[in-house]
C-alpha cells in the first residue's frame, strides 16, 4: 500500500497540481489587493460613498447591500481573465509547437518495394 501511494503522490501530475493550489492561492491574493485597494475606491468614488460596503439601495425602507457583490463579482472577472489569457497563451505555443512537430519522412524506396512484395504474397 506504502508503494502505491509513493507512486500516486509523487507523480507529475500530484506536484503540478500542488504548484498550481498555492499559485492559485498568491495570484488571488494580488488580485484581491488590486480589487480592494484599486478599483473599489475607485468605484466607491463614482458612486459617491466612502467605500464600496456603504454602496447600496432602499426598497420598501429596506437597504439592500451591493457593494460586496461588487467586489466579489469583479474578483472573479479579473480571475477568470487573467486564466483566460494564460489558458489562450499555453493553447497558442502548444498549437505552434504541434505545426514545427517534423512529420515523419515518407518510407525509403526499398520499404515500399519489400511492403508491394509483402502485399502480393498475402494475395497468392
Amino acid at each position: 500500500m506504502w508503494k502505491e501511494f509513493r507512486e500516486f503522490a509523487f507523480k507529475g501530475n500530484v506536484f503540478d497540481l500542488a504548484v498550481a493550489v498555492v499559485i492559485g492561492a498568491a495570484f488571488n491574493k494580488i488580485v484581491s489587493a488590486l480589487v480592494d485597494s484599486v478599483i473599489m475606491p475607485l468605484i466607491a468614488a463614482i458612486f459617491g460613498q466612502p467605500n464600496v460596503a456603504s454602496i447600496a439601495f432602499t426598497v420598501n425602507k429596506t437597504p439592500i447591500p451591493i457593494g460586496n457583490f461588487f467586489q466579489a463579482v469583479i474578483d472573479f472577472l479579473l480571475v477568470a481573465w487573467v486564466l483566460f489569457l494564460i489558458v489562450r497563451a499555453i493553447n497558442s505555443t502548444r498549437r505552434k509547437q504541434e505545426v514545427e512537430a517534423p512529420t515523419a519522412p515518407p518510407p525509403s524506396e526499398d520499404i515500399v518495394l519489400l511492403r508491394e512484395i509483402r502485399d502480393l504474397l498475402r494475395q497468392r
